[in-house]
């Protein structure tokens, strides 16, 4: 589904990403984990497409095609979708007309979704204006459901969300990565992907992980079950994640 080979990444001249490798399958849940600083946001970012992040070499290939060099409405066209940590106010822009406008003959039932998230009296007011971390992130979560991607780029979905707003999006996103994708045609296999940052480890308890990457310092320095890399990192913490040389690339 989605492979990133050698990337180098630099933003003003400084590099944040130094050759990262990492895959994540058709159908299945990859967990990016790592200190503060250490690139994660700024990989998702790279990987849709956004300005500024420059690729000085490396590549990124999404279902067999490099689009390295396409620009963010290409790679959602192809089916990406991101859940940013700090997407911006939209001010004169209805929540509403924005799902509307996202929406095709592929999207999930955004009405049912607005419902379940408690988003249907945010419909008429301005994207994210006013809006609290976890009415954000439902936010998100309802577009994400427009545009219906194959593939979710979710960075820290749990971040600055009360423990009922998290079970609510937890629960979503499951939901989100067990619907019927619109790209693939293997019905041995869920479909959508996601490859999922997460600092606490919280979404874990509502979205089965696959596989884990640990990034430090701009590289990718492990990779193995998430599940007991998280376990690993709340007892010893990403020191002895540097030091540690299992399962490194």
């Amino acid at each position: 589904m989605l492979e990133v080979k050698d990337l180098v990444v630099e933003i003003g001249g400084r590099t944040i990403l130094n050759k990262v490798n990492l895959k994540v399958e058709q159908g299945s849940t990859t967990v990016l984990f790592g200190p503060n600083g250490a690139g994660k946001s700024a990989l998702l970012m790279t990987i849709m497409g956004f300005s500024g992040y420059n690729v000085v070499s490396g590549q990124i290939i999404f279902n067999g095609e490099d689009i390295t060099s396409l620009s963010v409405d290409e790679r959602a066209k192809r089916g990406l979708g991101i859940m940013t940590q700090r997407p911006p106010n939209m001010t004169g822009v209805k929540l509403e007309n924005l799902v509307n406008a996202i929406s095709t003959e592929d999207s999930l039932d955004t009405d049912a979704i607005a419902k379940k998230l408690d988003m249907e009296r945010f419909m008429e007011r301005d994207v994210n204006v006013g809006f609290s971390g976890g009415e954000i992130k439902r936010s998100e979560l309802l577009q994400l459901s427009a545009q219906n991607p194959c593939l979710y780029l979710l960075d820290e979905p749990e971040s600055g969300v009360d423990l009922v707003s998290i079970e609510e999006i937890g629960k979503t996103i499951d939901e989100l990565l067990a619907s019927r994708s619109k790209c693939f045609v293997d019905h041995n296999k869920r479909g959508n992907s996601a490859l999922v940052i997460t600092h606490t480890g919280q979404v874990l308890d509502y979205v089965e992980p696959d596989m884990g990457y640990i990034l430090c310092n701009g590289t990718v320095v492990c990779k193995g079950h998430p599940r007991e890399m998280l376990k690993e990192i709340k007892s010893q913490g990403y020191g002895e994640c540097i030091k540690c040389k299992r399962g490194q690339l």
